[in-house]
């Protein structure tokens, strides 16, 4: 019985779409160890990215991690990197949101939240006040108790990696 190489080194086939999603993870996180900039800076901008990643403000994410991360002179490109590996959880936000929004409208009212129904709501309704006022800003107080964990555990995660990275990275070009 022969051992294919590939098989060896690289494990076992994935079937297509998780080998896709395998090889633009492995890219993303090649692209963060490799930017020129502090390690500091990096995971700040990864932290941000994250942060806003959890926030139920849908189409403003990418623009508010970069404006965040411009304004505190962290890595833009971290931010916009993390808030998009930060999609690979889209098929869960649903589930995500409903909790966010049960937990925000705890924390505002006291209460459990009333039954609605999500179906009720057009895109365009969210431009009005009372529509915010009842389910966008309850979703977005219940998302800081995932996004604030979620984004200081990130900056000392990628902080840790990419000082690994780089101290691995100088000790082999000492070697040489």
């Amino acid at each position: 019985m022969r051992v294919d190489e590939r098989t060896f080194l690289d494990g076992p086939r994935l079937p297509g779409p998780l080998a896709r999603l395998k090889r633009w993870l492995t890219a993303h996180h090649m692209t963060l160890m490799t930017i020129a900039d502090s390690p500091h800076s990096i995971a700040l901008g990864s932290a941000i990215g994250i942060f806003f990643g959890f926030t139920p403000l849908w189409t403003m994410k990418t623009l508010l991690s970069i404006g965040v991360a411009w304004l505190l002179k962290c890595n833009k490109i971290a931010a916009a990197i993390a808030v998009t590996l930060h999609d690979v959880i889209l098929p869960l936000m649903p589930a995500i949101f409903w909790w966010e929004y049960k937990v925000g409208y705890r924390v505002l009212h006291g209460t459990k939240p009333r039954h609605i129904r999500i179906g009720q709501v057009s895109v365009w309704d969210y431009l009005h006040s009372d529509v915010f006022a009842r389910l966008v800003w309850p979703t977005l107080v219940g998302s800081l108790f995932l996004a604030v964990p979620s984004a200081i555990a990130t900056y000392f995660i990628m902080r840790t990696l990419v000082d690994r990275a780089r101290s691995s990275g100088d000790s082999t070009a000492v070697e040489e």
